[in-house]
């Protein structure tokens, strides 16, 4: 028995040492990698960061769900992982934002971005904290004049993709005039805006100048609703604009409220930040919205390699943050995305200006060309004009600080009411 106990030990101990050099091969002389091993690579080719992103609202605000869409393009073309990315939703313009930036902090974020403009100061708190930490901020005005290493701000040249989405609305309006279809004299287009902020000036006046380039005779009203996202409020003021004759409607406000109006009342839309037409098929026309991928990329990548990120970013179509949605062919004039084309090719090559003061009659207050404007560049407390913007020809919008700053009421609009 000892002896046959001996023997089982025996072979045992060779199989044991036939199992180690196996492995020792595989690994080894194959030049094979393990899953671990595979597996330790992935890592060490990862880039060293951590994104945290802090929401006004969440996906059902067309707004919010545009900087989602834009953080997952740029994780999916840098390979981050889910680990690597952390959103916040539906965090206020209050405390509750420089708190959400604390709770990012402590999760290890490296670099945090704010997608609303009343989020800044409290981004602004939690930078002056946590000085090792990048914080980035959309649609803010302060970077420039605080002047912190790890605070930034960014915007694009939205105005351009506005006046391109204009246009296609013009061109609408002219085949309704050919038609014989206009509800009032004159073409009208309806506005849904939500503050009287310069933001929502500069968007409205480069969309109906837009559309004014193509169809010189339109005239617009805006209706304000004093809310970034109520799709009640907009849905109301869209009904109230297309109640008081306008032809085709737009917006600058979150919710589907605009355009669920117009697809009910069978009144064209462009809508803003995303297509509409798998709800609004026969109305929707196209959408301008800011490309928020190439940023989130930017930021990423220059937080991982130590380098500065730029203090006041403007996005623009040339780096390809102002785009367009495809146009709605069912809805559009017949010619839009061939006109789309060539004022965009003029947009890029400085033969076409949004704000242009050079045209006569183009852009006029109270009949008088628009030949000098002091615009509030460096915000203080009494929003005090500091800066011309007006020379050679045209209003020099976003130039000077990525945040738009036209707050100029032109002839040809109609402010209903208004919301601060």
């Amino acid at each position: 028995m000892k002896k046959f106990l001996s023997l089982v030990l025996a072979m045992l101990l060779v199989l044991s040492l036939v199992a180690l050099t196996a492995c020792g091969e595989t690994n080894v002389d194959d030049g094979k990698s393990t899953d671990t091993d595979a597996q330790t690579g992935d890592v060490a080719d990862k880039l060293d960061v951590k994104l945290g992103v802090i929401l006004l609202h969440d996906e059902f605000s067309t707004y919010d769900l545009n900087f989602m869409n834009g953080v997952e393009e740029a994780k999916a073309a840098l390979g981050l992982t889910d680990e690597q990315v952390i959103m916040k939703k539906n965090i206020p313009e209050s405390d509750a934002c420089y708190e959400a930036a604390c709770d990012l902090v402590d999760e290890g974020c490296t670099v945090i971005f704010a997608d609303s403009f009343g989020h800044e100061t409290y981004m602004i708190k939690a930078a002056k904290e946590f000085p090792n930490v990048q914080f980035c901020h959309a649609t803010g005005t302060m970077a420039h004049t605080e002047k912190l290493d790890n605070y930034h701000n960014a915007f694009a040249s939205i105005y351009e993709g506005r006046y391109l989405a204009g246009v296609a609305a013009g061109l609408k309006l002219n085949e309704i005039i050919a038609a014989g279809n206009l509800k009032g004299d004159v073409p009208k287009i309806g506005y849904v805006g939500a503050f009287t902020y310069a933001e929502v000036m500069s968007g409205y006046t480069s969309f109906y100048l837009g559309a004014k380039s193509v169809c010189p005779t339109v005239v617009m009203d805006v209706q304000f609703t004093g809310s970034w996202y109520d799709e009640t409020a907009e849905k109301n003021a869209a009904q109230a604009l297309i109640a008081g004759g306008c032809d085709l409607i737009s917006q600058h406000a979150d919710s589907m409220g605009a355009p669920t109006a117009c697809e009910e009342a069978n009144i064209p839309n462009v809508s803003y930040n995303g297509s509409t037409v798998e709800d609004c098929p026969n109305t929707f026309i196209v959408a301008s919205r800011i490309n928020w991928a190439p940023y989130f990329k930017l930021i990423c990548e220059n937080t991982a390699k130590g380098e500065a990120i730029p203090a006041d970013y403007t996005g623009t179509i040339a780096t390809g943050s102002v785009v367009l949605t495809d146009v709605n062919t069912q809805a559009a004039a017949e010619g839009t995305v061939e006109k789309l084309a060539e004022v965009k090719a003029g947009l890029l090559d400085g033969t076409v200006k949004v704000f242009d003061t050079a045209t006569e009659g183009f852009i006029t207050v109270k009949g008088e060309a628009l030949a000098s404007y002091m615009a509030d560049v460096d915000t203080d407390d009494a929003f005090t004009p500091d800066t011309e913007v007006v020379s050679d020809g045209y209003f020099h919008e976003s130039e000077f600080r990525s945040a738009p700053y036209f707050d100029v009421q032109i002839d040809g609009i109609t402010l209903l009411n208004s919301a601060y």
